[in-house]
């Protein structure tokens, strides 16, 4: 039986500065890291192929973001799964720093 995304618990791991999400024993996670500025810069997304197609990269992507959001910081996304999240979900635009327009 497939775990239903709305079962899905995101860690915020803080000492490795990712998002993570386990599932069946496989994590799928985002990395990121602060600029010297103190804005986050999301850097990879990955989600073992077994995990695939359940949309865990996106609601990973959302929860970094929302992170960010709450805490009034900027984002530059150098990973190009989350830079398409947010092309896709323009209520995240006002978020993205100088640096990514």
């Amino acid at each position: 039986m497939q775990q239903g995304t709305e079962d899905i618990k995101i860690d915020h791991n803080e000492s490795t500065g990712r998002f993570e999400a386990c599932v069946n024993g496989q994590t799928a996670f985002v990395h990121y890291r602060y600029s010297d500025g103190g804005d986050m810069t999301l850097v990879h997304t990955e989600v073992p192929a077994a995990l695939g197609g359940r949309g865990l990269g996106s609601i990973l992507a959302r929860a970094a973001l929302e992170y960010a959001r709450n805490r009034g910081l900027k984002v530059t996304s150098t990973c190009p799964f989350v830079t398409g999240y947010i092309n896709r979900h323009p209520e995240y635009q006002s978020l993205l720093s100088r640096e990514s327009d």
